[in-house]
């Protein structure tokens, strides 16, 4: 199994925190300063990567009022696809500069290409790894093309049955990927959270033997961080900068405040995890005088019996367990003990 892949120097896997990759995607809505702010917010908030999508309207569909290009239902309703993506997409010019402005400030970034064209600009920009769109999984040359570069590559599973998932992967290591790693995912949007079936992600860890995360469209972040509890290792989720900004991805996106609490909460949810530990932990330390335990009652002489009447279980808990009561009674002091102190195993005999 694959216990972690890197990601401009940032170890990914079940040892590490989890990885939290902010989506752009179209939230972007035709400005470069608000894609500048995105990246901005998506640090400040504490996410490890930024990612954007690129493609051109031609690169993706085809231009036709066709039924088979018409979509019928759900967000984007009456619009053809050529017209969705000349919508969403993200101009191939603002590239450089969104690259450049990234690493300025220090966070992560790259993207998802939708045909090989995409791959070459992304390498000129030295992108330093690769997302395949779950709807893109299926195209298993665009998937060896990609992984010809070299880079990590996170493939995306929403539609892929089991067969198509290892299809994928196959198809990567056949291109020469060797870090690998896919990404539960619904693709709807919005997904319901009963729809995520989370127990999948412990399976796909056992089926797949890769670095497996979650990609979530649900509307906040209860299903991401119980993710991590499951096996997840990365976490995509859009985001954006005004949930009622009118764009594409606008409605199922995180806010700023909603992404900063996914990376601190995710981090705790791999903090809590720990390992099996039944022991006294550190902050139970100072505890201990809230437990029962025995003491004497009554002063007793040396010598003398302990009866019933000279011992009780109370608090604090610095004596000898109320179970050891019974093995307790009629045994003799060796000392001197005063009532309130303690019944502890080298005052009796």
């Amino acid at each position: 199994m694959n216990k972690y892949i890197s990601i401009a120097g940032r170890k990914i896997g079940a040892d590490f925190s989890p990885y939290i990759i902010a989506e752009m995607s179209a939230n972007h809505n035709g400005s470069m300063e608000t894609a500048f702010r995105i990246i901005e917010e998506a640090k400040k908030a504490g996410a490890d990567a930024l990612k954007i999508q690129t493609y051109r309207p031609d690169t993706i569909t085809l231009k036709s009022d066709l039924p088979d290009f018409q979509i019928k239902g759900g967000l984007w309703a009456g619009k053809t696809l050529y017209e969705l993506y000349e919508w969403a997409h993200t101009p191939w010019e603002w590239h450089a500069p969104l690259f450049d402005y990234a690493r300025q400030l220090g966070i992560t970034i790259f993207s998802s290409p939708f045909d090989n064209t995409a791959v070459d600009l992304l390498e000129d920009l030295n992108a330093p790894a690769y997302k395949i769109a779950s709807f893109e999984a299926v195209d298993l040359p665009l998937i060896r093309y990609v992984a010809s570069t070299g880079k990590p590559m996170i493939i995306s599973t929403g539609m892929a049955d089991a067969e198509e998932i290892q299809e994928a992967i196959d198809a990567a290591h056949e291109g020469g990927c060797k870090e690998l790693a896919i990404l539960h995912c619904v693709s709807g949007y919005p997904a319901p959270a009963e729809d995520y079936n989370l127990r999948t992600i412990p399976d796909m860890l056992q089926r797949y033997g890769l670095v497996t995360g979650l990609s979530d469209h649900t509307l906040d972040n209860t299903t991401a961080i119980a993710s991590v509890v499951l096996g997840a290792s990365i976490i995509e989720k859009h985001f954006t900068l005004d949930r009622n900004g009118g764009g594409p991805d606008d409605s199922f996106s995180l806010v700023p405040v909603e992404l900063a609490a996914l990376c601190q909460g995710a981090s705790t949810a791999r903090a809590a995890l720990g390992q099996v530990d039944y022991g006294r932990k550190s902050s139970e330390q100072g505890n201990v005088m809230f437990r029962r335990s025995l003491y004497f009652v009554q002063d007793l002489k040396a010598g003398e019996q302990v009866t019933a009447d000279a011992v009780r279980s109370v608090r604090p808990g610095y004596g000898l367990a109320p179970k050891h009561l019974e093995k307790v009674l009629d045994m003799r002091v060796k000392q001197d003990v005063r009532a309130g102190s303690p019944v502890m195993w080298g005052v009796i005999e």
